[in-house]
């Protein structure tokens, strides 16, 4: 137990002085508050809680768009693809329903747009990893308003850091993995500045709907390419904003 505590005191100091960036905190599924993944606490309990949020290595960035990592954030290494599936899925939520993610307090010096992707799983996503098959689709962006200072990000920057999407009322009920990021863009006039900041979590969809997104998905990575205008992007100039990847699905 001494090993524990010691352990967990270093992580929170480790997690203080790494502050600057942030991760999902907290998400509101179907009415029910989930813990999202704690990588300053979470590794260092014997037994880890179980979370509904895939591991991330901590709160900072992915900057090269061709590793697996641009996925879900973390833990290529070792013969694993991408990020493991966690051990549990939130839920159950209708089609159609509102999903809050809570973040740690986000810099504002950090801005860029906020985008979500959904990929229906093979199973019940706890055993699941997508590799780099095309399956995924967006649901949600939010990019620059106009020229203005206000952008996807924007809302992180304040207490209490929260992000919503909606789930579209038409998808096929099943389960499904959901990939959020940020991507800020504070030194992205030069490449490889972009930093991305992707977090994954397991959900089950219910309803009547007979969806599964469009013909046409996207894979992480591949998705995105360096020379894209919303990837190579000086944001300090008033100037209009392109978000990357594939065209929003709606129903």
């Amino acid at each position: 137990m001494r090993f524990q505590t010691t352990s967990l005191v270093a992580a929170a100091s480790l997690a203080s002085t790494v502050a600057a960036h942030g991760y999902v905190d907290k998400l509101v599924i179907g009415g029910t508050t989930y813990t999202g993944y704690q990588p300053y606490s979470d590794p260092y309990y014997p037994t880890p809680p179980p979370r509904i949020v895939r591991a991330v290595p901590g709160n900072g960035p992915v900057q090269d768009l061709t590793s697996i990592d641009i996925q879900c954030n973390g833990y290529s290494e070792g013969g694993v693809v991408g990020s493991k599936p966690a051990p549990l899925v939130g839920g159950p939520v209708a089609a159609g329903s509102e999903v809050s993610l809570n973040w740690t307090l986000w810099p504002d010096s950090h801005v860029g747009p906020t985008i979500t992707y959904m990929a229906l799983c093979d199973g019940d996503c706890t055993t699941w990893q997508p590799g780099t098959k095309a399956v995924w689709f967006k649901v949600a962006e939010m990019g620059r308003v106009g020229t203005s200072n206000v952008w996807g990000s924007t809302q992180l920057m304040t207490a209490p850091s929260t992000y919503k999407y909606t789930i579209p009322k038409c998808l096929k009920a099943g389960y499904y993995l959901v990939r959020h990021e940020t991507i800020a863009l504070h030194s992205a006039y030069e490449y490889p500045g972009a930093q991305w900041y992707p977090s994954c979590h397991q959900i089950q969809v219910t309803g009547s709907g007979t969806s599964t997104g469009p013909s046409s998905k996207v894979s992480f990575p591949g998705a995105y390419k360096a020379t894209d205008p919303g990837i190579v992007y000086d944001s300090y100039k008033a100037q209009t904003y392109t978000i990357p990847g594939p065209a929003l699905f709606t129903c």
